[in-house]
């Protein structure tokens, strides 16, 4: 729970408030910019909402915060409307399940929805809400992980859907020794045929990233966007020049969409989208 004595100075207004306990995670101003923004290293209210759609999208933040570092000092009712909010649809079959984890430092997390069995991307807090809604979206079949940080409450998802889940070998710790499914080697993977498995050691040792219908690319820690298709040395846990490699190799497929695990989403056609990611192997290079 937030507390009010530990509210930044920097909050404006009266009602909501963003504490100390905010790790910078940028969940809530993905979410809800129009009330959200960052200065000193964490997020702080810029603006309080005053729509009914503005509340809704700030009470979306608060739900999905992973360190419950949003509260208020008033009422909001559209509280309970934004617990049932998540997954959340970006396309008609692809949605954002909100409800991000502490111990995933706040990654995003996606559900793809098929006839034949649903996808879940990362994973999410293990929240009633957030189960209940899924379960009345189909449940899930499989649990594909882009990598040893975002895996947050999988065992309590798997156990509850019966899903098998996906990770890279070279990540995998003591924490998911019980993945079902754990390739290995640098060769993409075809896990059905509308998803690959796309290893892109950097990151981490064993990273990938997932394509589906070649379409859509979850990126986990790999890759994101920040007025540009982006990517750091200061979150390189494993190798920088590795990871360089792996981005080049993103070059050989065809996507629009780009949706990471920490930072924002991006849309384009592909050939707009293979310009902007030659772009960041450019700028990949000069960092040392």
């Amino acid at each position: 729970m937030a507390k009010v004595e530990l509210a930044l100075p920097s909050n404006v207004g009266q009602g909501l408030y963003v504490d100390s306990s905010c790790i910078d995670c940028d969940t809530c101003r993905q979410i809800a910019p129009q009330t959200f923004g960052d200065v000193n290293g964490q997020s702080y209210v810029h603006a309080q909402p005053t729509t009914g759609g503005s509340r809704l999208r700030a009470a979306m933040a608060l739900v999905a915060c992973p360190t419950a570092s949003i509260g208020t000092t008033g009422d909001l009712p559209e509280l309970s409307a934004a617990r049932m909010a998540f997954p959340e649809l970006v396309t008609p079959e692809v949605a954002y399940c909100g409800y991000s984890a502490p111990s995933s430092y706040g990654a995003s997390s996606y559900l793809l929805l098929r006839p034949q069995g649903n996808v879940l991307v990362d994973c999410p807090r293990f929240a009633a809400p957030l189960r209940k809604r899924i379960e009345e979206m189909g449940g899930i079949d499989l649990i594909v992980l882009t990598h040893r940080d975002d895996v947050a409450d999988h065992a309590k998802w798997a156990r509850h859907f019966g899903a098998r889940r996906v990770l890279h070998h070279d990540d995998v710790t003591e924490e998911t020794a019980e993945v079902e499914v754990q390739p290995q080697g640098s060769d993409p993977l075809g896990l059905d045929d509308e998803l690959l498995m796309i290893p892109t050691p950097g990151h981490t040792e064993g990273h990938a990233v997932f394509l589906y219908r070649g379409m859509y690319l979850f990126t986990g820690d790999h890759l994101w966007h920040d007025r540009r298709l982006d990517a750091s040395r200061s979150v390189c846990w494993y190798d920088w020049k590795k990871q360089q490699e792996s981005m080049k190799r993103l070059l050989t497929y065809d996507f629009d969409w780009v949706l990471p695990g920490h930072g924002g989403r991006h849309h384009a056609p592909p050939a707009a989208m293979r310009t902007a990611l030659q772009e960041c192997i450019a700028r990949m290079a000069t960092q040392r």
